[in-house]
């Protein structure tokens, strides 16, 4: 019995989605636990590309049965459409697909409430698909989960009470024209009917599981530096993509979980609003993004790219328990004559000592660097460690020295077979 937790280590778009994909063919089952359609999992098998948003990256591997976890909320269409997606890239789902009952749906008023949200001055830099407001419902005690859809009656009354106050705040602040509560109610019990045959008791399901000895990969999305409570407050993600959020959104208690493998990218990226100490405003930046076609699998924004920050990263793997680590990316830093690394932060000339998610702080930081040469040779199609340039191998030692941990699996490419392990 194994079950491992895998955590984005940055901000977002390490490349989870890839290195689960290696990692699931080593496991039985493989568990979604927070997060929605805002997430973006990119895989590369020969010359098909999947993006995967809500569906574990497990799913490429036909022999690993996938789970959506209650800790994830749902939009029922982005749901469906991957579905579709899967199947007409040959990709079965059919018993092979199971979804917590306990999840949490996003209803069409929290889309349009994010995009309302975004539109104002006090954005944050969210995707606009209703993640936020779901998960405002449901800690407000007023969401409509999975189960809700099994009784009519159910469903009518929450959705009517939901759009009554929904609908007031549409039309008397927003100017919006107010949803129609049948229409609603007439497409999700639609939706109902699709997913009907996936639908189950996941905890019992996941820990059912561990007792006959299968092994479970759990699979966060975003990056630990946007959780709700340990990231870059406020602008951060409305879940905890953290490894203590993997028990909470699945329900395999915190003493099954045997290791935490972290995802960290040889540099660093930041979709949306938010501080970025490391930040490359300049042709770095810019080389960072061309290079490593930095741009979003959800929404195609360009991310912001700065050099890796050791410090942050360093922070992560402490609240995160993060032993292991895949490296991503390092191909991108190819081209380049001299890599700086973040090795601290100095607010008015005086190093700090630990990680400040304090937003006015941020704003304050001048990072340390330290410069290490680069080694300008294509790597891309490397398979072996030792093949590496030795400023390529120096690169990493660094990083692991830095960062406190240590190095499993690195990343040359998007491609599976664009992987070395060590």
């Amino acid at each position: 019995m194994s079950v491992t937790v895998i955590v984005g280590s940055q901000w977002g778009d390490e490349g989870k989605g890839k290195i689960v994909d290696i990692l699931s063919e080593r496991f039985d089952i493989v568990v979604r636990y927070q997060g929605g359609a805002n997430a973006g999992h990119t895989v590369e098998i020969g010359d098909k590309k999947f993006i995967l948003h809500l569906i574990p990256s497990g799913i490429l591997r036909e022999n690993v049965l996938c789970v959506i976890g209650n800790g994830v909320v749902i939009d029922p269409k982005a749901l469906l459409d991957e579905i579709s997606l899967l199947e007409g890239m040959g990709i079965s789902i059919k018993n092979r697909l199971l979804i917590s009952h306990n999840a949490h749906l996003i209803m069409p008023y929290h889309k349009l409430l994010d995009s309302i949200s975004e539109s104002g001055s006090a954005k944050i830099g969210t995707t606009g698909r209703g993640i936020g407001p779901c998960y405002i419902d449901k800690y407000a005690r007023k969401g409509i989960k999975i189960v809700d859809l099994l009784d009519k009656k159910v469903l009518e009354e929450k959705i009517k009470q939901n759009l009554e106050e929904k609908n007031n705040l549409l039309k008397k602040v927003y100017n919006q024209e107010e949803l129609d509560v049948e229409e609603i109610i007439k497409e999700y019990q639609a939706f109902d009917k699709e997913i009907d045959q996936y639908i189950t008791d996941v905890p019992l399901f996941l820990n059912t599981a561990l007792q006959e000895e299968k092994s479970i990969l759990l699979e966060g999305a975003q990056g630990a530096l946007l959780d709700i409570d340990f990231g870059t407050y406020p602008y951060v993600t409305s879940s905890s993509p953290t490894s203590g959020g993997a028990s909470i959104g699945s329900g395999i208690p915190p003493t099954k979980i045997t290791s935490v493998t972290g995802i960290v990218k040889a540099y660093t990226t930041r979709v949306g609003l938010g501080p970025f100490p490391t930040e490359l405003l300049d042709e770095d930046g810019e080389k960072l993004r061309k290079i490593g076609a930095e741009f979003g699998a959800t929404t195609g924004r360009p991310r912001r790219c700065g050099w890796y920050d050791a410090f942050l990263v360093n922070y992560s793997r402490m609240i995160n328990g993060i032993q292991r680590v895949a490296i991503t990316k390092l191909d991108v830093l190819s081209q380049f004559d001299k890599i700086k690394v973040c090795v601290g932060y100095e607010i008015k000339g005086k190093r700090l000592k630990s990680f400040p998610t304090n937003e006015n702080q941020l704003k304050q930081i001048t990072p340390v660097y330290e410069t290490l040469n680069g080694w300008n040779s294509e790597i891309s199609n490397l398979t072996d460690y030792n093949q590496l340039p030795s400023e390529a191998k120096d690169y990493l030692q660094f990083m692991s020295l830095q960062s406190g941990f240590e190095i499993s699996i690195i990343s040359l490419g998007p491609k599976r077979s664009q992987t070395i392990e060590l």
